[in-house]
Order: structure tokens, then sequence, then C-alpha cells
């Protein structure tokens, strides 16, 4: 502890300091995965407990990394092909990820709950570029808080999980509608794990974590597919390099149904979307 900033969270809005202080651990390391100075700034910034609170584990601090490092690649991607664009990043907490791949000309919107909005906006302050909007990741108000002219991509790290399963595909649906063209990026805990979190089992002596209603195992995938018609494309991102037993696990884990997943997911423009009405479900998946 030490920090200037004391945090009254939540059970879900705490996860925003659970994800944080991983990463901020990995940041640490001189071979880390994922280079997060900011991290490391924010956890010296806070007076919180973290250590006692959510433990000190290496291979849980460098998958939560190799985690964000999958949603950055896709950032990046996106403002490679539109460097005016929007990044949307609802439940976003405490992550850093404008600080790692920014590139100076993009638009950041933050959606999150007031409590967790509040700490951000105290911790990391918006400005002409980078905005936080109060809101619930299900309330299409934000929407209206978002230009799409020059494309958008929306993130959902660590949120859908929190989320009922019509909720979730409630929210894809919306953004399917309401953007098309754009893309957006989730992760997905495998249905055991989710099981395991709602009955209220997935603890261990640091840590209890919140119920997790939505889990899909990553073979199922395909199945968002059906959320919208818009919806063209749907692929895994798998996390790349790694150190150690993960790097060794990684290329196995990948044959493993019952893993967590990072998938995107490409939405049609409308003229794509009213030619390919006709196609299935299956086809459109990858």
């Amino acid at each position: 502890m030490g920090g200037v900033e004391r945090p009254d969270l939540g059970e879900v809005p705490e996860t925003a300091l659970w994800t944080l202080w991983h990463r901020a651990v990995e940041a640490r390391r001189p071979d880390a995965v994922l280079h997060d100075p900011k991290a490391v700034e924010l956890v010296g910034r806070i007076d919180f407990p973290f250590e006692e609170r959510f433990g000190r584990r290496a291979a849980v601090a460098q998958l939560q990394a190799l985690r964000a490092a999958c949603f950055d690649r896709e950032v990046a991607d996106f403002l490679a092909r539109n460097p005016r664009g929007t990044v949307v990043c609802l439940g976003e907490g405490l992550e850093t990820q404008a600080w790692r791949v920014d590139n100076g000309r993009a638009r950041w919107i933050s959606v999150d709950l007031p409590e967790t909005a509040a700490l951000r906006e105290r911790l990391l302050p918006p400005d002409a570029r980078h905005r936080i909007v109060v809101c619930s990741a299900t309330d299409p108000r934000w929407m209206d808080e978002v230009d799409p002219a020059q494309g958008v991509l929306i993130s959902t790290q660590g949120l859908l999980m929190y989320l009922r399963p019509p909720e979730v595909r409630g929210l894809i649906a919306a953004c399917a509608e309401r953007f098309p063209g754009a893309t957006f990026v989730l992760d997905a805990v495998p249905r055991w794990f989710s099981a395991r979190a709602v009955q209220g089992k997935l603890r261990d002596k640091y840590y209890k974590a919140p119920a997790m209603p939505f889990g899909m195992d990553a073979g199922e995938r395909g199945k968002l597919a059906t959320a919208h018609p818009a919806v063209t494309d749907v692929r895994e991102v798998y996390p790349e390099g790694g150190r150690g037993i993960v790097r060794a696990l990684l290329p196995l884990a990948a044959h493993v149904n019952g893993r967590p997943s990072v998938v995107a997911l490409r939405f049609a423009k409308k003229r794509e979307s009213a030619e390919g009405s006709g196609t299935s479900a299956a086809a459109r998946t990858s």
C-alpha cells in the first residue's frame, strides 16, 4: 500500500483492480510478455492491499497479460486500417490499453458503471481524445456518444462473463444493428469455469471470483453468429509468445475445448448484410 487513491468497489467492479494488479506484476519482469508501465504506475498510486488480496502468481499474471495482448493486436490492426477510428471499451475498469497501442489520432471511449468510472476519471483523467461515459454496457445510451464515421471497434475485455447469456446476445445484436462494419472483440470463460464461479467455488486462499453467468467453450464460438444476421465473421484471436511452461503449453491448449478464448466478430456493412441474409450461420464462421 502507500498510494494516494483508496478505492471502495463492489464485488464485480473490484475485478478492475485484480486485472490491473496482474498486468503490473507481469510488466515488472525484465522478460515481460506485455510492457505496461502505466499499470505499474497506477498500482503505486492506489492504496490497496493488492498482494494480500489477490496473491502474486507468475503464471496467472502472464496469462492475464497474454489475454490483454490479444486485444492489443486487434486494436492495433484496427487503427492501422482506421487511424482516426473510435475504440469503445465497455466495462473498461482500469485497463491501460490506450497507453500501449494509441496512435495519437484515434478516439477512445470508456464506458463503465458510476463507481468504476469515477475511479478511472480520478486516476486516468479524460482529455480531448479520451472520454469516459457513465453508463451500463447493456444500456444503449452509450451508443449515442459514438461517432462511427471513421470506423468503430468495440472491446469487451473482461466483461461478458459477468452478464447473463441473453444480455450477451442482446449486446452483440444491438452493436451489429447500430454500427455496421464495426469489429467487436470479446473474451469468454469456458462453461466449467462459469459454473464454478456461479456456485461460489472459484476461489483460492487469496480471492473468491464473482459469479460469471456467461460461459462459452472455445468450440462454440460459431454460435455467436446467430446473435444477429450482420455478424459475418467469427474468428478466434489466439495468444502468441509466452514464457516458460506457459509458452510450452499454449500449442497444446489450442486443442482443448474447455479453455478461455478471445474472439473477434465482424459486422457487415448494410449492403453486405442485405446480400448475405440467406447465408447460414455455419458458413459465416471460421
